[in-house]
């Protein structure tokens, strides 16, 4: 029998800061098992820094919401055309997708009609929204990496190869983090009620949540006066946008309350705080492993929403509650997300804590870490090892077919 050929070289596309970190630790242990693989595509700075070249800028996929896309629509398509046409010109032996579903999928599509074997990693939300979408997937995915054990049953059921690999971010963050140590390095106070407030790392996202996220906290620090606040920016265009929203806050509120800004470090804010407040996404996980009491906003525009609404199959849409079924944090949604609501979740988290010894948060707190536990899986090297199994097992089956022809 022939030997399965090795994997030489690796079509790779991310498509923002959550893919490019997945990327570059899957890059890392990739190369332990193929030294010789060389990997090129759409890559942010750590993949570039573990040797993948970037054929265009990663923020070139960066957009989200509906009219956004649709105006950038033109130039994604172009883009996805050009890497098609070159990578089904050159032949590499594997391409992988990371998140980005709807750019990466159609490219997937492509490819693998030339003969190119495809990876997916991060599951499409195809259990959300627009569930017929699995179809098209599989006519796209060889192999799918799933972060969470949920998402592996559609896959099964239509026969696609999987592999649920965990979260990176499970076994970056321990199981007991350190409030105190947290406070020490950004020079807070030990003793203080600390508030993390965290309105979105995109322009969209800051532009529709800042507002309601400030009023918040002039009623917070109004009921608390002993309240501080915190919140961390994910870049200086944020800084700048939501200092812009503070400006004018204070016009329509002689009383805001300070809310320091500090440059990134959010994970460090999220551990040092008492309460989070924050946008939805792959931050509501980093909450959940932190084990913070939080309270989720999403928001989006109009058109957007009334959109995505009739599309959706679910009834929350936090990390955490999807993993544990439960509403186990409040999720403010469109409309209902307004600074009273806000106000009144976080009254409740407090209130479970003055009122009710904290049980509450303790249920809550032990379904955290029974999902930490799940999800800590050593990612990176799963995710390079199923990607290694799979090929194995493929390419056998490939030279056996070879062989009988």
């Amino acid at each position: 029998m022939l030997p399965v050929k090795s994997i030489q070289r690796i079509a790779i596309v991310a498509g923002e800061a959550s893919g490019d970190i997945l990327g570059a630790g899957l890059i890392s242990e990739l190369k332990k098992k193929y030294p010789d693989a060389v990997f090129e595509g759409i890559a942010g700075p750590l993949m570039k820094k573990e040797g993948c070249a970037s054929l265009y800028p990663m923020e070139s996929l960066s957009v989200m919401g509906l009219l956004p896309i649709l105006k950038k629509l033109p130039e994604l398509l172009k883009l996805r055309a050009n890497l098609a046409r070159y990578w089904v010109d050159t032949k590499p032996d594997l391409f992988i997708g990371i998140d980005a579903p709807e750019f990466n999928i159609g490219l997937e599509q492509k490819l693998k009609s030339h003969g190119i074997k495809t990876v997916h990693y991060v599951s499409p939300s195809v259990w959300a929204w627009r569930p017929k979408r699995i179809h098209k997937i599989k006519k796209s995915v060889d192999l799918m990496l799933c972060l969470f054990p949920f998402e592996q049953q559609i896959y099964q059921r239509h026969a696609i190869d999987n592999f649920c690999v965990g979260h990176p971010l499970a076994d970056e963050i321990p199981i007991n983090t350190d409030k105190q140590k947290a406070r020490d390095e950004l020079d807070l106070d030990k003793d203080a009620q600390l508030i993390c407030i965290m309105p979105g790392s995109r322009g969209s996202e800051l532009k529709l949540l800042g507002p309601d996220f400030i009023e918040m906290a002039v009623l917070l620090k109004k009921f608390y006066p002993e309240v501080t606040f915190i919140a961390p920016m994910a870049n200086e265009k944020r800084r700048f946008q939501f200092q812009e929203q503070l400006a004018k806050a204070s016009e329509k509120y002689p009383d805001l309350p300070n809310i320091r800004l500090i440059d990134g470090q959010s994970r460090t804010a999220m551990t040092a705080a008492d309460y989070i407040v924050m946008a939805s996404g792959t931050a509501t996980l980093e909450a959940m492993l932190i084990k913070r009491p939080t309270v989720v906003a999403y928001k989006v525009g109009d058109v957007s929403y009334r959109v995505f609404k009739q599309l959706l199959t679910i009834d929350r849409f936090s990390i955490p509650n999807l993993l544990s079924k439960k509403e186990l944090l409040p999720e403010l949604i469109q409309d209902e997300c307004t600074a009273d609501n806000l106000f009144a979740e976080v009254r409740a988290w407090i209130g479970d804590h003055d009122n009710n010894n904290g049980q509450r948060w303790k249920e809550t707190e032990a379904e955290f870490t029974k999902w930490h536990e799940v999800l800590k899986k050593n990612a990176n090297v799963y995710a390079a090892d199923s990607i290694e199994h799979w090929w194995s097992e493929n390419g056998i089956r490939q030279t056996k077919a070879l062989e009988n022809e």
